[in-house]
Order: structure tokens, then C-alpha cells, then sequence
């Protein structure tokens, strides 16, 4: 795992989703219930881009097909059998800090 400060500049006000590219991935940066969240972009079902969604009850809604996932561990509700990944967020000095894994072939040939 490699942890990104994000810009001061790219963190959504209350209750809003914006997408943002980090290390060269994009992720939805969400703020919601005086917390932030991180996910995946792209809805598993048919790909939608989910920073065009909503939140509800803790969940990430699909502005689609209206597919929910858990904000906490990117679980899709009951019958949908998928899912979107989570990324961990911690605050540092004042800063916020997102948790991307390495790649494969990082891990295999180190994070250079």
C-alpha cells in the first residue's frame, strides 16, 4: 500500500461526490455524515461513473441502474452480487492521506 496526500483543493464540501485521479487512478472522494469516503469510480454493473450518483444511508447509489454499495467496504446490497473497492483515508498533520495498493508487478519488482 502507497498513501497520496490529496490536494486541500480536490476535497468535496458536504454531502457531495467528486471524482479525482490519484497516482493515475480515479476514485470518488466523498464526503458524507462528517466523514469522508473513498471508492472506486465504476459501477461493476454496467460501468457507469458512480462520482454522477448519490448517497443514502451509508451507501453509494449507481446514477444508472441504481446499484448501492456500502461506503465502508464497497459491499453491493442484497441479490446484486457485486461490489466497488474502498480505499483507507487517514488524516496527518492537518492533511488527508488516501491508501492505493501497489500493483502487481510493483510488489513484484518494487515501488520505484
Amino acid at each position: 500500500m502507497k498513501w497520496y496526500k490529496i490536494d486541500r483543493h480536490l476535497l468535496p464540501q458536504a454531502a457531495v461526490i467528486k471524482k479525482i485521479k490519484v497516482a493515475g487512478k480515479n476514485v470518488c472522494l466523498i464526503h458524507g455524515e462528517n466523514q469522508y469516503y473513498a471508492t472506486g469510480s465504476t459501477c461493476p454493473h454496467a460501468g457507469a461513473d458512480l462520482s454522477k450518483g448519490w448517497c443514502a444511508n451509508g451507501r453509494l447509489v449507481c446514477p444508472y441502474h441504481r446499484h448501492a454499495f456500502d461506503l465502508l467496504t464497497g459491499r453491493g446490497d442484497p441479490g446484486q452480487g457485486n461490489y466497488i473497492s474502498t480505499y483507507p483515508l487517514a488524516w496527518r498533520n492537518d492533511e488527508l492521506y488516501i491508501g492505493l495498493p501497489l500493483s502487481w508487478i510493483k510488489r513484484l519488482f518494487g515501488s520505484k
